[in-house]
C-alpha cells in the first residue's frame, strides 16, 4: 500500500518500509518502471529491510501511481532530484544512501551533485559511462511510445520500451514527455565532483548503460560491479548484484546512519 507526498505541486506515491531507527536507503526507479516493478517485485525491498535498512521508494512523476504531467519541462533531472529531497523532508530524514537504476541512477547523480551531505553513499545500477556519454538516440523511443500500437514500431529499442510501457500499463504520453528532458548527461568535471563512495553495477549484456568500469574510474571513490550474463532489464533482480549492494552498503553504513 503506497502513501503520498507533495513535491513541486505534484502528488507522488511512495513506500516507507523497515525499522524507523535504521539507516535509510532511497530507491529511485528507472524509466517506464515503478517502485513495484523495479524494487518490490524483484525483491529489493525485502533484501534491504532484511539487511537492517529502512527503505524509501517512490514512483517518479509520470510513472506508477504518481501524478503524470504532460509538460516536458516538468521532467528535468534537477526537478526529479528535487522529488528525492522532498521525500526525505516529508519523512523528517536528514540523510540517506541513494540507489538509482538506469534513469533513476542519472537522477541520483544530480541529487548527489546538488547536496552531497544529504546523499553520502551512492549506488548506480543499470548506468555506466552512459551517464557521461549518453545512451544513444532516444527519439525512436518517443516515437514508439506515441505509436498507435506495438505493431507499428519497427525500431528494436523502441519496441523494447513500448512493450515494457504496455506491460506496466503506463501513461505513454507522460513517458514521452519525461524522456524529452530527463536524459541530460553529466559532464566529466561534474562526475569528478561526486566524491561519495559509489558502486556502479551494470549487466555484461547491457547494450544501453555503457561500461561500469569507465564510470567508476571517473568517480573519486567509485567501484564497478559486472552483473554477469544480464541485460538491462534482467540485471535489476540479479542475486549477485543484491549481494554486492548489501556488502557495499554495509562497508559504508556509518556514513548514512541516522
Amino acid at each position: 500500500m503506497t502513501d503520498r507526498f507533495q513535491s513541486y505541486g505534484f502528488e507522488l506515491a511512495f513506500i516507507d518500509e523497515g525499522a524507523r531507527d535504521a539507516p535509510v536507503v532511497m530507491l529511485v526507479h528507472g524509466f517506464a518502471s515503478s517502485l513495484r516493478v523495479n524494487w518490490i517485485d524483484p525483491g529489493w525491498v525485502a533484501t534491504l529491510t532484511s539487511a537492517g535498512y529502512r527503505v524509501l521508494a517512490f514512483d517518479h512523476r509520470g510513472h506508477g501511481d504518481s501524478d503524470k504531467p504532460l509538460d516536458p519541462e516538468q521532467y528535468t533531472p534537477q526537478r526529479m532530484a528535487g522529488d528525492m529531497r522532498a521525500l526525505l523532508e516529508a519523512r523528517g530524514i536528514r540523510r540517506a544512501a541513494a540507489f538509482g537504476y538506469s534513469m533513476g541512477a542519472r537522477v541520483s547523480a544530480f541529487a548527489a551533485l546538488s547536496d552531497a551531505q544529504r546523499w553520502p553513499v551512492l549506488v548506480f545500477g543499470g548506468l555506466g559511462i552512459g551517464l557521461v556519454n549518453g545512451v544513444g538516440d532516444w527519439d525512436p523511443i518517443v516515437e514508439a511510445l506515441l505509436a498507435p500500437s506495438l505493431d507499428d514500431v519497427s525500431d528494436e529499442r523502441g519496441r523494447m520500451f513500448r512493450a515494457f510501457a504496455d506491460r506496466t500499463r503506463s501513461n505513454r504520453q507522460a513517458l514521452a514527455a519525461c524522456i524529452t528532458h530527463s536524459r541530460r548527461e553529466v559532464g566529466r568535471d561534474e562526475v569528478a565532483r561526486i566524491t561519495q563512495p559509489a558502486l556502479v553495477g551494470v549487466g555484461t549484456r547491457d547494450e544501453i548503460a555503457g561500461s561500469p568500469e569507465e564510470l567508476a574510474a571517473l568517480l573519486p571513490a567509485g567501484e564497478a560491479f559486472a552483473i554477469e550474463k544480464r541485460d538491462h532489464m534482467l540485471a535489476v533482480g540479479d542475486r549477485t548484484f543484491k549481494a554486492a549492494v548489501v556488502d557495499f552498503l554495509g562497508r559504508h553504513r556509518e556514513r548514512f546512519a541516522p
